[in-house]
């Protein structure tokens, strides 16, 4: 194929051919997909109907597990129809949508968890400002600015991703993921997604510092703090997202920071599937084990 016009769709990766290993596929991918989902709307849930959660901190949360809906929801649900219907095909606009909505989601976890490191410093190192700081009005700002944000910057990578023509639809991944993408590409205009790719780099590494220098803040606070209760307290509510930030981090560190093969193994896509479904699939465990309150919350919800 000469060019993206050529084009009417791509093939993914598939993880068999066998037929039985395609059923195990689509079975262990559903599992997968509705621990996720429901760990999650758990999470939604409480925030939403227990008036104790009613706080920036626990907004911020509700909209992290929004936020893990909808990242896996962009392209389990396809692998598991591919594989159900013994297809590997994707449409062009569908590859497109993929792109643009699975860095669309990803890029607004790494910006939302920031804004909750934010948060948490306001809460422990200015407690007497913390609620004319983070009020209502200004949670909301917060959050329509990292989606709006996250958006943009998903704008950006899937029009750079998708500007140069394709040689080839052959996708060596069970979804549609720019660095594969741009194997296939044929012209010097990958270049331009190159360019935002280390543009990404600079602003990833931006909020990880933050991130980091914001708790150094934390723990000076927190080693001042003269009650052991009080000094537990604030570890507890730190605890849950400095867990979600490193396991955020190292998976995708590890995924993306690695060498690329030009034919993928089965450790390959174990390590995409790892950064990919393993955050989602965590986040309410961590928060549902470390936080008391959500765990009550969530335990007043399922009625017991």
């Amino acid at each position: 194929m000469s060019n993206k016009t050529s084009i009417s769709g791509f093939l993914l990766l598939q993880f068999s051919d066998l037929r039985e290993f395609q059923i195990l596929h689509f079975v262990a991918f559903l599992l997968l997909y509705l621990g996720i989902v429901s760990g999650n709307l758990l999470i939604i849930a409480a925030v939403v109907f227990d008036r104790h959660l009613h706080r920036p901190m626990y907004f911020f949360l509700m909209n992290l597990a929004i936020q893990d809906v909808g990242f896996v929801s962009v392209f389990i649900p396809k692998s598991m129809a591919n594989s159900l219907m013994n297809t590997r095909h994707i449409s062009y606009s569908g590859c497109v949508t993929q792109v643009l909505l699975f860095v669309f989601f990803l890029s607004s976890d790494f910006f939302l968890l920031t804004v909750m490191a934010y948060d948490r410093y306001v809460a422990i190192c200015r407690p007497l400002q913390y609620e004319m700081i983070m009020n209502r009005d200004a949670c909301l700002q917060i959050i329509a600015i990292v989606w709006t944000t996250g958006f943009l910057y998903s704008v950006l990578h899937t029009t750079g991703t998708f500007a140069s023509p394709f040689c080839s639809n052959i996708v060596n991944q069970f979804f549609c993921e720019i660095p594969e993408l741009l194997k296939l590409t044929c012209s010097d205009l990958y270049l331009v997604e190159m360019v935002v790719v280390v543009l990404s780099i600079f602003a990833g590494f931006g909020c990880f510092i933050f991130i980091v220098i914001t708790y150094v803040h934390i723990f000076s606070a927190v080693r001042r703090i003269h009650s052991v209760q009080g000094r537990k307290k604030a570890f507890s509510t730190c605890l849950p997202h400095l867990t979600v930030v490193s396991t955020f981090v190292s998976t995708v560190c590890f995924a993306y920071l690695r060498p690329s093969p030009d034919h993928p193994s089965h450790l390959d896509i174990a390590i995409t599937i790892m950064y990919c479904v393993f955050p989602p699939l965590l986040n309410p465990m961590i928060y549902s084990m470390r936080n008391k309150e959500i765990k009550n919350a969530m335990q007043k919800l399922a009625g017991f």
